[in-house]
């Protein structure tokens, strides 16, 4: 059978990352819950053993079911019978295949019903779900839900929420409105405090929620009479069992088909205040986003993976002038680049992951004892990186799975404009990854910190000390060079102090360091595995071209000529 795990190697080789020992040992917190659950592991081995095992599983239904049912939920779609989605019937069996297995909650904490795994194998079943289908990997993301209950509700909401999730409660996160897209501070739909059943009343209008007839919904509400901004908003948990959301519409979409996107209209609907109230956006929602833009820094990767392998499959079948299209320059190049730009965003991923995966653990340990002076420097040193990271992520994945996409189409030639093949659908899929969770053009507003504070040069002088193979060297010596000028661009727009051009500048000097970052993670990866090698090799070459392009048009721009681009 097939099995979207042991296909690609480049997964293994990301889960047997040196850090994941320190992971899996502070998760477990030293395998304390051996004596408790018989399925708990005994130690570090016993622990990646699972691991592999549940990502084995989820590989495995991601080619034999999800994969094979992709074509049909695209032409079928979900649809509203009785004022309930009902999925297409691929989606279904997806989703009750999934749960079947027991590796729906896999995050969670085993008192909830969950495995206790780390953030990195649950990741890395995203990715594998969204490479066979995007559109459901949105519905498997969703339980990123669960952690924000977890992580912020009280013991009685984590009892009654979190065991639901092993036995296939879904869920959605319901934020925008007509009116309150990418500027959520702007949500209107209002909560109600109603003291004679202690108990908040949600009404008002969502749009664009997807899977929005979850049965888990966090909303987020005005709760606050006479305000306008973010600290009048809280974040509420909704039971869909209260039966008290019209679905309006499913919205026809360009993608993603089989992920329901809904218009909701909430009437007196019951729900649950969580954490604080005022800190809806502020804290909770921030939290949530960050944890969608790494699902959606895996889902990019994934869609990148399937484009990638439709490409190669059709070159090596496709014969023009006697032989293979794989076989001319043209082709064979873009195969190439496209290889080498997903190994470079699948190696991003993974590092952000693990940041996470660091300061997420710190947080929780933090809750249960006092943390160390150690260890809190450990856990504000991974939770800086892992806020810059996570919008650098998320807008590089999401922008090369585009160009990857897009590139597998052009290798398809007009066939791959047709619905015969499956890169039709997936670039289509791909389209959406820029866009939801916060645009390309928000990513840059978050990781442009990233810039200003030092935190990507910092990390980039501590990557620059690791230990090379001396035929490495001259790459280190490359990317040392980039750094410098990558340093000097930065500096001569920051002490501008002019905040436009900054902003007009931030695009290209989130570029400049990622370029830097990506490459230097291709050089640790080839440390560690010669294969990477070339594709380091490549990846940096190109780095060289692009990062000196940019700087030289931002340090030969006149600001005065930023008015030139405001045409009305």
């Amino acid at each position: 059978m097939s099995n979207f795990y042991t296909d690609n190697k480049d997964l293994k080789f990301h889960l047997s990352h040196p850090l994941m020992k320190r992971i899996v040992n502070l998760r477990e917190r030293d395998f304390a819950d051996k004596n408790t659950y018989e399925y708990a592991p005994l130690d570090f081995e016993d622990a990646m053993n699972s691991y592999e095992q549940v990502i084995d599983i989820v590989g495995e239904i991601s080619a034999n079911t999800i994969a094979p049912n992709a074509e049909s939920v695209d032409a079928e779609g979900p649809t509203i019978v009785n004022n309930e989605v009902k999925y297409a019937r691929g989606t279904q069996e997806n989703h009750e295949e999934l749960v079947k297995a027991g590796v729906v909650g896999m995050s969670l904490q085993r008192k909830y019903g969950g495995l206790n795994f780390p953030i990195i194998p649950y990741v890395m079943a995203g990715e594998m779900i969204s490479r066979a289908d995007a559109g459901f990997s949105n519905i498997w993301g969703l339980q990123d839900c669960a952690e924000t209950i977890h992580e912020f509700g009280t013991e009685e909401q984590k009892m009654e929420f979190l065991p639901r999730f092993y036995h296939g409660a879904t869920a959605a996160m319901d934020l925008t409105e007509p009116d309150a897209g990418s500027d959520l501070q702007a949500v209107q739909l209002k909560a109600t405090y109603n003291a004679e059943n202690d108990t908040w009343l949600l009404n008002g209008v969502k749009r664009f929620i997807t899977n929005g007839d979850a049965d888990v919904a966090l909303v987020l509400a005005r709760s606050e009479e006479g305000t306008s901004d973010a600290r009048g908003l809280s974040l509420f948990v909704y039971d869909r069992s209260h039966k008290a959301v019209i679905i309006r519409r499913i919205e026809k979409k360009l993608g993603i088909k089989g992920s329901p996107t809904c218009e909701l209209v909430f009437k007196n609907a019951p729900a649950q205040l969580v954490g604080t109230r005022r800190m809806g956006l502020i804290k909770y929602v921030m939290s949530l986003m960050n944890a969608a833009r790494l699902g959606v820094g895996g889902q990019s990767v994934g869609i990148a993976e399937a484009a990638y392998r439709e490409a190669v499959k059709y070159a090596h079948e496709r014969a023009q002038f006697g032989k293979p299209i794989i076989q001319f320059p043209a082709v064979y190049e873009m195969l190439t680049n496209m290889k080498v730009d997903l190994q470079a965003i699948r190696s991003l991923l993974y590092e952000t992951a693990r940041f996470v995966d660091m300061y997420k653990i710190m947080e929780e340990i933090s809750h249960e004892r006092k943390l160390t002076a150690e260890e809190k420097e450990e856990q504000k040193f991974y939770k800086k990186l892992a806020d810059v990271y996570t919008p650098l992520l998320k807008l590089i994945s999401s922008e090369y799975c585009n160009t990857i996409a897009y590139d597998s189409l052009q290798i398809h030639g007009g066939t791959g404009f047709m619905k015969d093949f499956p890169i039709e659908r997936i670039y289509r899929d791909a389209r959406i990854t820029t866009i939801y969770e916060g645009t390309s053009q928000l990513q840059v507003v978050a990781a442009i910190k990233g810039v200003t504070t030092g935190v990507f040069l910092g990390h980039i002088n501590q990557y620059a000390k690791a230990e090379l193979k001396p035929e490495l060297e001259y790459l280190k010596k490359e990317l040392e060079t980039l750094t410098a000028e990558y340093e000097a661009t930065a500096k001569f727009v920051v002490e501008t102090k002019d905040n436009e051009l900054l902003d007009f500048q931030a695009r290209r000097l989130v570029e400049m360091a990622g370029n830097i970052i990506l490459g230097y993670l291709l050089l640790n990866d080839t440390m560690r595995d010669e294969e990477y090698k070339q594709s380091a090799i490549i990846f940096i070459e190109r780095a060289i071209a692009q990062n000196r392009q940019r700087a030289h048009y931002i340090t030969n721009f006149d600001a005065k000529n930023i008015g030139l681009f405001k045409i009305v």
